[in-house]
C-alpha cells in the first residue's frame, strides 16, 4: 500500500488510471491499526483493479480538512482523479463487508463469490 504525503497526494490520485482508495489514518488511532491488515489484504486482492494508499492525517491535516475527514479511519474513493465517495466502516472491520462495499461503491465489474472472500485473488468479469 502506497504511503502518501502532502507532496505526493494530488499526483497519485490524478495520475491513476484505475480507482484509488485512500485510508486516512494516524499512528495513535487504535481502529486504524485494526483495519490496516485488512486493507493490506484487500490491496493484494484488488491488484490492477483498485490502488490502495494511506495518508497520515497528522502529517497532512490540510488534505484531511479539504475532504472533511472528521473521524478516522476514513476510507475515501477516487476515480478519474475525482472524489467519488466514502466506504462506510460502521459495523466493524470485516474483510468481506469492506470488499463488497468497495465493489459496490465503485460499480466494479466483479463477480463476488465465496472463494474470493476466503482469500483468493479476484478477477474482473
Amino acid at each position: 500500500m502506497q504511503e502518501l504525503t502532502s507532496d505526493t497526494y494530488d499526483e497519485f490520485i490524478k495520475s491513476s488510471d484505475i480507482p484509488v482508495l485512500v485510508d486516512f489514518w494516524a499512528p495513535w488511532c487504535g481502529p486504524c491499526k485494526a483495519i490496516s491488515p485488512i486493507l493490506e489484504e484487500l490491496s493484494a486482492d484488488f491488484v490492477g483493479i483498485v490502488k490502495f494508499a494511506k495518508l497520515n492525517v497528522d502529517d497532512s491535516p490540510e488534505i484531511a480538512q479539504a475532504h472533511e475527514v472528521r473521524s478516522i479511519p476514513a476510507l475515501l474513493l477516487f476515480s478519474g482523479g475525482q472524489f467519488v465517495g466514502r466506504v462506510d466502516t460502521a459495523g466493524g472491520f470485516n474483510k468481506r463487508k469492506l470488499f463488497i462495499k468497495i465493489v459496490n461503491a465503485l460499480s466494479l465489474p466483479i463477480e463476488i463469490d465465496q472463494s474470493i472472500l476466503d482469500g483468493e485473488s479476484i478477477r474482473e468479469s
